[in-house]
């Protein structure tokens, strides 16, 4: 049988990297894209082909699904990775801000899966993984831009599952929990820059704390947590929509789902305080 045609965003470190490894190691050939290319010599010595790719450059995106459809013909499973987490008061946030990432964490994830689709469609077959987030079904303080990107991400992942799916294609969400990755690091330096000292000082003190405090004490899942749903659902032969995963993703998901809006900010709150 042909050999599935992977790529895989956002894997220079962290999740990507390792969905990158776990699917070259099921014998698919794997593209890895990132901006950050030196950080992906490591895989290209394990035999997965590192792309240099800004997800948010239509260029680049352009050039990686033309380099694989060279090479390979297509894309046949996409795992959508790249994404970073903005966190911020909303009246602290600028709108370029907010804008840069929708930029990121959905624009240009949906060019991308429209670059990909006509060979998928030919073939009647293929696979988009979403990653997502227990943030798109939960909220949590100064996380608004980052939230609304995850939300926007779940909605538009189920359109397109059934305007595809009459096609063989699948679309799955991926959904984690607290994962021991660069993601905090990202997120909390910007976000004290911008509510740390204001009028919404007291939470992103509290926010901050809390994040090192479960840093510190490991009370993080690690990302192979999720690379096992990710495998589990490119090798499935008729995947589930959604799997969801690591620290704190079934307890919230289930308050969220079963409670009310005002016990879910009193849980939620519970831990800046």
């Amino acid at each position: 049988m042909k050999k599935q045609i992977v790529l895989v965003t956002g894997a220079s470190s962290g999740m990507g990297k390792d969905f990158a490894r776990a699917l070259a190691r099921q014998g698919m050939v794997v593209y890895a894209a990132a901006r950050r290319l030196e950080n992906m010599r490591d895989l290209e010595a394990e035999g997965i082909i590192p792309l240099c790719m800004d997800i948010t450059l239509s260029a680049d995106i352009e050039a990686v699904v033309a380099q694989i459809e060279r090479e390979h013909g297509g894309v046949d499973v996409l795992v959508n990775n790249a994404g970073f987490g903005m966190y911020g008061a909303v009246e602290d946030t600028t709108i370029d801000d907010a804008r840069y990432q929708f930029e990121v964490n959905l624009f240009g994830l949906a060019r991308l899966t429209q670059l990909v689709l006509p060979h998928m469609r030919e073939q009647r077959a293929g696979k988009i993984i979403n990653i997502s987030s227990i943030g798109g079904k939960i909220y949590s303080p100064l996380g608004a831009w980052y939230h609304a990107t995850k939300h926007a991400l779940e909605g538009w992942s189920d359109c397109l599952r059934i305007e595809v799916q009459q096609f063989g294609i699948d679309v799955v969400v991926v959904e984690p929990g607290a994962i021991a990755t660069e993601f905090s690091d990202v997120l909390m330096g910007p976000m004290m820059e911008r509510s740390g000292s204001g009028p919404y000082g007291f939470i992103a003190n509290k926010l901050e704390q809390a994040t090192k405090n479960n840093f510190a004490s490991g009370n993080l899942s690690a990302p192979s947590v999720i690379t096992d749903l990710v495998v589990k659902a490119v090798r499935a032969r008729r995947p589930k929509t959604r799997y969801a995963g690591g620290k704190y993703a079934g307890i919230m998901l289930f308050i969220r789902r079963w409670f009310s809006d005002r016990i879910f900010d009193r849980a939620i709150m519970s831990f800046v305080k």
